[in-house]
């Protein structure tokens, strides 16, 4: 299912709403880069989503997808392109001073093999961003059961409910790389995606939780 999905993920009709949103808060958690030639990899680039909302902070910016057509239109907003899977990344160790995988870690069969390769990535000291959703009941009901039903916000069958991210499993595969992750949840200001489907706002914007049990975002340093 994750290669059917990330070889279509640079369609128009598969670009929802959410993932612009979501790139947006994404970006928010990647600091300026701290020196010259800094490497950010994003995995499951898709088409380029996080690229405009990374400029000016310095960053060499690597997309890594399975799709050639994506990673096209992501060199269209200054991606370099790297073709492969997030669960065997051709890149070497240590390459990156930020790592991101935003919206993929939910589309994976194997979430500790996607972890390591996001760890194996990080220098020493480097930054690791996930934004995912939760494997809990609350997280199918809302983000299966009832925005896969929602125009323009996902399309039905997207989500496989057996690859939902089990939270205490990603902290402690991430630990084991000696990555100590910090989670809080987020979701729509209700008010800005009011305006959205009236048709009176471009873009949503992402608010903190105080639960993880729907959608989330991950942040941790390597050591």
């Amino acid at each position: 299912m994750y290669d059917r999905l990330a070889a279509q993920w640079w369609r128009p009709r598969g670009v929802f709403a959410m993932l612009h949103w979501l790139a947006a808060a994404r970006a928010a958690l990647v600091p300026p880069t701290p020196h010259e030639d800094a490497v950010l990899v994003d995995l499951g680039c898709g088409a380029g989503l996080l690229a405009p909302h990374l400029e000016g902070k310095g960053y060499r910016h690597i997309g890594v997808d399975l799709s050639l057509e994506a990673l096209r239109q992501g060199a269209a907003h200054g991606v370099l392109g790297v073709q492969g899977s997030v669960l065997a990344v051709p890149l070497p160790n240590a390459c990156a001073e930020v790592v991101v995988a935003g919206e993929i870690l939910e589309h994976v069969p194997d979430l500790p093999k996607a972890v390591a390769e996001a760890c194996r990535l990080l220098r020493p000291g480097g930054l690791l961003v996930i934004d995912t959703l939760a494997a809990t009941a609350l997280c199918r009901f809302l983000a299966i059961g009832v925005a896969e039903r929602i125009p323009r916000i996902a399309t039905r069958g997207v989500h496989d409910p057996a690859f939902l991210v089990d939270r205490r499993l990603l902290v402690a595969e991430c630990a084991k790389h000696g990555v100590a992750l910090e989670l809080r949840g987020i979701r729509p200001s209700l008010i800005d995606f009011a305006l959205w489907l009236g048709g009176r706002r471009e873009s949503v914007r992402m608010l903190p939780v105080p639960t993880t049990a729907v959608l989330f975002q991950a942040r941790g340093r390597k050591r």
